[in-house]
Formats: C-alpha cells, sequence, structure tokens
C-alpha cells in the first residue's frame, strides 16, 4: 500500500510566549536565586536555547522549605477541605482553559509530540487536578480513619519525561489532604513547572502553598535532605531512587518512589492480531518509549510470532518521525543528548550481543536528538536489552511456548512496575494476570492511564501508590 504524503500542518509556536529567564518561585513571588547559579534549557528538536532558568542552591531550597511551613501552619493546612478545593477546581479549570498553550510549551521542551502532549497529557493533567479537588472535602470517608491529618511540607522531585503530568500526580493530591509543596522539576524540562507557577498565581493561591525550585541534581539534593520537609515523593531512575532510599533512611520522613520498569507485553496466540499490534506501538513508541512503564519486553507465542512481527513491520513503517509540533508526527524526538547516547550505547550492545536490529525507512532530522523507532529480534534473556531499562524507542522481541513459560520470562526482572496481556480468553488473562509481579497489568490495551485508578511498582520499581484514593494515603497521617 502506497504511504499518504501530508502536508506538514504545525502548531502555532506563538502560542507559548517563552521568556528569556526564568527565576525561582518561592512564598507565590518569582525571585533570584540567592546562592545558586543559572542554567540553560533547549528545545532537543533542534538544540535551539529556549530560555535561561535559575538553579536554586541550598539557602533557595531552605527559603522554599520555609514558605511552605509558614503556609501550611497558618493558611492551608487549617482551611476546611470544602475551601481547598475550590482553589483545586480553580486551577483545574484555568489548566483546561489553557491547555492549548501548555501543550505547545511541553512539546517544545521535552520533545514529544504535539498529538500527545495535547490529547494525552494535557486532558489527563486537568482530569487529575478535578479528581483530587472532589476528594479535598471528603477526606474523612476516604477510609484512611475518621479525621485524617495532613503531613506537612511535601518535597516533591519529578523526571523530564511527563513533566506537568506527574507534577499534577504530586501536587493534586498533596494539596487536597492539606499538605505544602516544594517541588523540582527535571533540569531539561522546567519550563511547564515554571508555567504552572503562573497559573497557581491566576488562582490565588496563597503563598508559600506551592513552591518551584528549578536545578539539577544538587538542588534535589537539598530538598530531600532538608529537615524541614515530612514528606519525599519521588518519580525518576532507579539508581537515584536507592541513594535517597539510603539517604531517607532512619528520619521520621514519609518517602515513596516510583522508578523504572522494563515491562513485558505478552500475546498469546489467540489474540487480535490488528488489535495487538497497535497495543504493541503504543506500548513501547508512546512519548518515543520514554516511559517508566513502556512495554519494553514484547513476548510473543512462537505460533504466531512470525505473522505478528510482520504485521508490526508493516505498521512500523507508516510511523511518522520528525517536527513534534506537526499534528501528524508520531515518533518525536528523544529528551536530551544524554539520553540518546544511552538509548545508542544500549543498542549497540544488542547488535554486538547477537540480536538482530530492524528500523523502518525514516529520514532523521539533521539537528536535535533523534532515534528511529527500532525492533530487535533473536533476543534472549541474557542480553542486555532484554535486562536493562532502554528508556527509548527501542522494543526486545523474545517468545514462548506456554503460558507457565511466558510468567517466567515476564517474571525474569529485577523490576515490577508493568506488564500487559493479549489474549481473547478472560480466564486466560485472570489467570496470567495473578502470577506476573507486575503492579499495573493491563489486559488488551496498554498505557492506559485514569485519576481513580492507582499506580505503582514492586521491587526496584518502588513503592506506594499514586493515583485514586490510594495516592490520598501517602500524603496523609492516619
Amino acid at each position: 500500500m502506497p504511504q499518504f504524503e501530508y502536508a506538514p500542518a504545525p502548531e502555532s509556536r506563538e502560542l507559548a510566549s517563552i521568556q528569556a529567564s526564568y527565576r525561582l518561585f518561592i512564598g507565590g513571588e518569582f525571585v533570584d536565586p540567592t546562592d545558586g547559579d543559572v542554567g540553560k534549557t533547549v528545545n532537543p528538536a533542534t538544540e535551539e536555547v529556549l530560555a535561561e532558568v535559575a538553579e536554586a542552591g541550598a539557602a533557595d531550597v531552605d527559603a522554599a522549605v520555609r514558605a511552605a511551613r509558614t503556609a501550611y501552619e497558618q493558611v492551608w493546612g487549617p482551611m476546611p477541605g470544602s475551601e481547598r478545593a475550590k482553589y483545586l477546581f480553580r486551577i483545574a479549570r484555568l489548566i483546561a482553559e489553557r491547555s492549548r498553550e501548555l501543550a505547545v510549551l511541553e512539546s517544545l521542551d521535552n520533545g514529544k509530540p504535539i498529538r500527545e502532549s495535547r490529547d494525552v497529557d494535557l486532558p489527563q493533567v486537568a482530569a487529575y487536578f478535578f479528581y483530587y479537588a472532589g476528594w479535598a472535602d471528603k477526606l474523612p470517608y476516604a477510609g484512611f480513619g475518621p479525621q485524617p491529618q495532613p503531613l506537612g511540607v511535601a518535597g516533591q522531585v519529578i523526571p523530564w519525561n511527563f513533566p506537568l503530568l506527574m507534577l499534577a500526580w504530586k501536587i493534586a493530591p498533596a494539596l487536597a489532604c492539606g499538605n505544602t509543596v516544594v517541588l523540582k522539576p527535571a533540569e531539561t524540562t522546567p519550563l511547564t513547572a515554571l508555567r504552572f507557577a503562573e497559573i497557581c498565581q491566576q488562582a490565588d493561591l496563597p503563598p508559600g502553598v506551592v513552591n518551584i525550585v528549578t536545578g539539577a541534581g544538587e538542588t534535589g539534593a537539598a530538598l530531600v535532605g532538608h529537615p524541614g520537609v515530612d514528606k519525599l515523593a519521588f518519580t525518576g531512575s532507579t539508581e537515584v531512587g536507592k541513594q535517597i532510599a539510603r539517604r531517607v533512611a532512619g528520619t521520621r520522613k514519609r518517602l515513596t518512589l516510583e522508578l523504572g520498569g522494563k515491562a513485558a507485553n505478552i500475546v498469546f496466540d489467540d489474540a487480535p492480531v490488528d488489535q495487538a499490534v497497535e497495543g504493541i506501538v503504543n506500548g513501547i513508541f508512546f512519548n518515543q518509549g520514554q516511559v517508566c512503564c513502556a512495554g519494553s519486553r514484547l513476548l510473543v507465542q512462537e505460533s504466531v510470532a512470525e505473522p505478528l512481527l510482520a504485521a508490526l513491520r508493516r505498521r512500523m513503517a507508516t510511523l511518522r518521525v520528525g517536527d513534534p509540533l506537526d499534528k501528524n508526527t508520531d515518533v518525536g524526538a528523544v529528551n536530551s543528548a544524554a539520553q540518546l547516547a544511552r538509548i545508542t550505547e544500549l543498542a549497540q550492545a544488542g547488535a554486538a550481543e547477537g540480536a538482530q536490529p530492524w528500523s523502518p525507512p525514516c529520514q532523521l532530522p539533521e539537528r536535535g536528538f533523534w532515534f528511529a523507532p527500532t525492533i530487535f529480534t533473536g533476543v534472549t534473556q541474557a542480553h542486555r536489552i532484554a535486562r536493562e531499562e532502554i528508556f527509548g524507542p527501542v522494543l526486545s522481541v523474545l517468545t514462548f511456548r506456554t503460558p507457565a513459560e511466558a510468567v517466567e520470562k515476564a517474571n525474569n526482572t529485577p523490576y515490577g512496575l508493568s506488564a500487559g496481556i493479549w489474549s481473547e480468553k478472560g480466564s486466560r488473562i485472570l489467570s496470567v494476570a495473578d502470577q506476573l509481579r507486575a503492579g499495573v497489568v493491563w489486559a488488551n490495551t496498554f498505557n492506559r492511564f485514569d485519576p481513580t485508578s492507582p499506580f505503582g511498582g514492586y521491587r526496584e520499581s518502588g513503592y506506594g501508590r499514586e493515583g485514586g484514593r490510594h495516592g490520598l494515603e501517602a500524603y496523609l497521617a492516619h
């Protein structure tokens, strides 16, 4: 079938005005850093410098924590839940009203396709704030005791793959429960968090309830180690999560971790092929595979492996790689040069160890950070690409003969975040799902989220849950 060529359809960049420089958001105001530095954030699709962004030092983090403490003790903590709900509903409505602007800014700073930031991320961001706004005055009925109390000041560190969505997962439940927050976005994607700070001002949120400190690892370390923080929430790499767990051990701080994954996407011989292929593509190439719960290991029943892989290659040949602001784009840019280097290194290791790579013919832009969608066949469980999290658009394909073998291979990982099962038999899905050691198991779909559903992992994928009623528990003393 010939591939149809569409005319470019880029979203207007003018929708998201970007300042030349950004400051820290502390105590309800944008302020200059007192002991920090200045960094730059770039457009990963072009390597263009978008803006200079302040990097908070230890004194700046201390000022943010003190502002959050004051707001917690004097305003936000004593405020009735029904009043807190009004602010959260107001923020949710403002996010919905400004969603197009926020989506463009997210794609510029992150490299993700506009159709994902506009049609998936932003609706989810607003939905999480709406959902937790509804809980703010109903906490005694959430199942955590008759009078659950907030913890105090929450320190939150979020990653670069879903900057605004991870902000919503962290801030919305924390505020609904009566906590105040100090949030540190990733150094490569700070712009939408700073735009969210403007939304907090627009919503007349009391000063100090939300504080945004930008910077790199040193800023995050200062926040993690600050004695004035009562609860820490971290989403990011397993390596950094382990460091935080060791540092927090022995203190009174609560901690939740949402870390890496190496999810198995299991396709049985009775699965509908076309539906499964769409799920496989969505599972690994959504957000360029930079998803902790990505279906990066495809386990296919041996009897259907050949026709399924043929169908997968045909589907991959239709993926469009290019300008993230073009609504026709399926696969955008990798977020940073460092991440591109890691993806490249692991892909080269896969080929060197004997697996066979395949990518559809596609023209990658000359500038920016790009990696073509790739599948590896002939993969064994000993290969690095079957064991290590690549966090890129690279799929490792393994086969199995029996459900027991599928379960054994799926569980053969130090992670335990997510998995997928494709079969027409409900009894088979339930049986296999019960045996998989993963926090989330999707059936005949993949990468689906809802504010009412909890999300989290086991083992090296972390502990604690975000989303749903369970997401409130991490921010309540009961």
